[in-house]
């Protein structure tokens, strides 16, 4: 049996990203061995090559920081894309961080980017039209995470 691949790797492109404005994370305290949080979402600006719009106030992220430095994310809110068509984005995915760059992140404290692994799985719910291209493609994000932002750059899987 053939142990490589059956076909080539999937490719990357860029789609757009999401600068999404965070408020304070509201501390649920450590629930089945990991700090909780839900950090809520105030808006945003989207922009890229394949969208152009807003992120809308109301969403927010949930996580799950456990003591080794990692966090699950599960974040949910919507674009509002220039033509006015709104889409549902579902978000998860995790952060692996040192301890330290954890506890920073979790404190606002600006870190390096390069400092720590933050990957993302999204999905999309938009009606037909212009649009429905999100909920027929796969995709891949990587978060960077800014004292009172984060961006998401979006990559179509080819």
């Amino acid at each position: 049996m053939n142990t490589g691949p059956a076909a080539p790797a999937p490719t990357l492109d860029y789609a757009f990203s999401a600068r999404v404005a965070l408020l304070d994370p509201i501390d649920h305290g450590i629930v089945e061995g990991r700090r909780r949080r839900f950090v809520p979402i105030s808006g945003g600006v989207v922009g890229g090559p394949r969208l152009e719009g807003v992120v809308l106030p109301g969403g927010g992220d949930w996580q799950a920081i456990g003591s080794d430095g990692s966090t699950l994310v599960d974040a949910h809110y919507a674009l509002q894309a220039r033509d006015g068509t709104v889409i549902d984005v579902r978000n998860a995915g995790v952060r692996m961080a040192s301890v330290e760059v954890s506890d920073r992140i979790a404190r606002g404290d600006p870190v390096d980017p390069g400092s720590y692994y933050f990957r993302t799985a999204p999905r999309f719910e938009v009606r037909d039209g212009p649009h429905a291209w999100l909920r027929q493609t796969m995709f891949i994000a990587r978060g960077v995470r800014y004292p009172d932002e984060v961006v998401i750059d979006f990559y179509q899987v080819g």
